[in-house]
């Protein structure tokens, strides 16, 4: 068997994740530890407390999935020693960078800071302009593109067979929407977000994002990872460092990593991070794949 783990993006955050695994594995509690230390704030306290509107904010939620996603790759290590051998790493958005992180691209207190510091940027970028996002679901790409065409808006996640998410402005956003309804699309829905996330309104955070990662030296992967904005095995350092850079103004391909994750050898997926979603992908993209999520200590003695 040859597993490749999951690791989530922005959205599947949910008050108390990671709180069992900081209680009952001592790998966890400190990977909690040393994330409250470098970040000069408790992303323990929001993640396990909240309140809600606290953990969803972009600067917040970003760095509390990464530390979950690390804290249950350490708990896993801890739980199953030598059995837990994962052969490829994968995430959606946010996620790309956890994945990083496992394969040992950049140590974890250097992988925290590039993720507080994009979920920063990306807030900002947010504040400067109005944006929106709605998830399309029953069409093919092709449609879906030429919609975004029409209202001059942008594809911004293929996360799985008829389930693509469009991200621009937020009035062109809900006129894309209207007009789509008008034509029978039922199936079209905004997203409560704060902002038009994978779309060109990020462009101000792309550019600080590439200066910020300039500087730091990235290692190879000891593991196969995979671009989300390729869909395809990230490669060496400067290839990893550049999708990083570009991820955050273009297109999300879910789908493509997936399949691509497959043609290279995964059997077995397992998702770590709250709310199953990921998996919940897998199977409306190919119900022969085995994936399982674990989000909390209970699931890794499940």
């Amino acid at each position: 068997m040859s597993l490749a783990l999951l690791f989530a993006g922005q959205g599947a955050q949910k008050v108390g994740m990671g709180r069992t695994l900081a209680l009952r594995s001592a790998a966890a509690r400190a990977v909690y530890e040393e994330a409250d230390g470098v970040l000069g704030w408790s992303v323990s306290k929001v993640s396990f407390e909240g309140p809600d509107a606290e953990l969803t904010r972009t600067g917040i939620c970003q760095p509390a999935l990464f530390v979950h996603g690390m804290a249950l790759v350490a708990a896993l290590r801890e739980v199953r020693g030598d059995g837990f051998q994962p052969s490829l790493a994968l995430g959606l958005s946010l996620g790309e960078l956890t994945a990083c992180a496992v394969a040992g691209v950049f140590d974890f207190q250097t992988g925290l800071r590039i993720v507080a510091e994009r979920g920063r940027l990306m807030q900002q970028a947010c504040e400067l302009k109005s944006g929106g996002m709605a998830a399309i679901l029953g069409e093919e790409r092709p449609a879906v593109l030429a919609l975004c065409r029409e209202f001059d808006i942008d594809a911004a996640n293929f996360n799985a067979p008829g389930q693509v998410i469009v991200s621009g402005e937020k009035g062109r956003v809900g006129a894309a929407v209207e007009a789509a309804r008008a034509r029978g699309l039922k199936k079209i829905m905004p997203l409560n977000v704060a902002g038009a996330y994978h779309s060109r309104l990020m462009e101000p955070a792309r550019e600080a994002f590439a200066r910020f990662l300039d500087p730091l030296v990235f290692a190879s992967p000891r593991l196969p990872v995979f671009a989300n904005a390729t869909g395809a095995a990230a490669g060496g350092p400067a290839a990893i460092k550049a999708n990083l850079v570009l991820q955050v103004v273009s297109p999300v391909l879910w789908e493509d990593c997936m399949r691509a994750a497959v043609a290279a050898g995964a059997t077995e997926f397992l998702e770590l991070g709250p709310g199953g979603v990921l998996a919940g992908l897998a199977r409306r993209t190919d119900r022969g794949w085995q994936v399982r999520s674990i989000s909390e200590f209970e699931d890794l003695v499940a």
